[in-house]
């Protein structure tokens, strides 16, 4: 039987590696012992404990502004669950569960022209979210897909490109900007920036993306055990590092279309209202908050 140290070492080793394969991807790491010392490994201590209370399989879900890291944070977080505490990790965006474009072509012609734009709570097809939390929880497991979508053509992918999951796991994490947000109880009325102001004029948009934070997204989003919140410092470093996450699509798409400079700007003002309530808001549903700084990197956490 090896040891726990034995793991310990491996799981750095993997780790470093994994942060080796990011950074020539053009993403730089710094202080990549400290994080680990510091972060990656006391949230998977507390990720265990949780499970070891639980005896069913335990829902992470982890939120953050655009371009906060968080599919990075999940893969690292999977690696060390894996190795150190042998648990078997399941993970998926909600982006994933976007609704498909032609979906969402319908719901600009017949409720409002912004819902064409992928990313607010409305464009996600909650039913197919829903049976996916089933098959997962199911005690009676059996081997499904998980959806997959493909940002770089802005549509979901066809099945035989989907995700096979074959066994059940002990921890699902579940990730994306909103998840565990709440609705807005006022001030929806009033615009906070432009294409709020010139787009929705009469807020038929943002009151029907409120709605379904209050209803649908609610009823998925109490199924979650602990709350992790990536706080960045302020929502213009959602831009600054969104520009950074299109970059790195760009190399890696192969060609396909991307988006430019003032396109992700008019794209993030559709996330910028929830994204700055969130940034109010953690302190009420985030179990562990963890402080981003303007470097980029971890800076704090606090474990409630």
């Amino acid at each position: 039987m090896k040891s726990k140290f034995s793991d310990f070492s491996k799981s750095k080793l993997k780790y470093f590696k994994f942060i080796k394969s990011q950074e020539i991807q053009g993403n730089n790491f710094n202080d990549k012992l400290g994080q680990f010392n510091k972060f990656y490994f006391p949230l998977c201590n507390f990720i265990n404990k949780v499970h070891n209370s639980k005896k069913k399989p335990v829902i992470i879900g982890l939120s953050g502004g655009q371009g906060s890291g968080k599919t990075t944070i999940v893969q690292i977080l999977e690696i060390l669950l894996k190795i150190n505490f042998k648990l078997n990790v399941v993970y998926f965006s909600i982006d994933d569960f976007y609704k498909t474009l032609n979906q969402r072509k319908k719901m600009s012609k017949n409720i409002h022209s912004l819902f064409l734009t992928r990313g607010v709570p409305g464009t996600h097809d909650i039913s197919l979210l829903k049976k996916t939390f089933y098959k997962l929880l199911k005690k009676n497991f059996k081997s499904f897909y998980l959806p997959k979508f493909d940002k770089s053509i802005d549509d979901r992918l066809p099945k035989k490109k989907w995700k096979k999951i074959k066994t059940k796991p002990d921890i699902i994490i579940f990730e994306g900007w909103c998840v565990g947000a709440a609705h807005q109880e006022k001030n929806i009325k009033r615009p906070i920036n432009i294409l709020e102001k010139r787009e929705d004029k009469k807020s038929i948009w943002r009151k029907t993306v409120n709605n379904q934070l209050k209803k649908n997204y609610k009823n998925i989003f109490n199924l979650i055990d602990k709350q992790i919140f990536l706080k960045v410092p302020s929502f213009k470093f959602v831009y600054k590092w969104r520009l950074l996450q299109e970059k790195k699509l760009k190399r890696i798409s192969m060609g396909k279309k991307v988006m430019s400079n003032l396109q992700i700007k008019k794209f993030i003002m559709h996330y910028e209202r929830i994204t700055k309530q969130m940034l109010k808001d953690h302190k009420k549903f985030a179990d562990v908050v963890i402080n981003i700084n303007k470097n980029h990197k971890f800076d704090k956490m606090k474990i409630n």
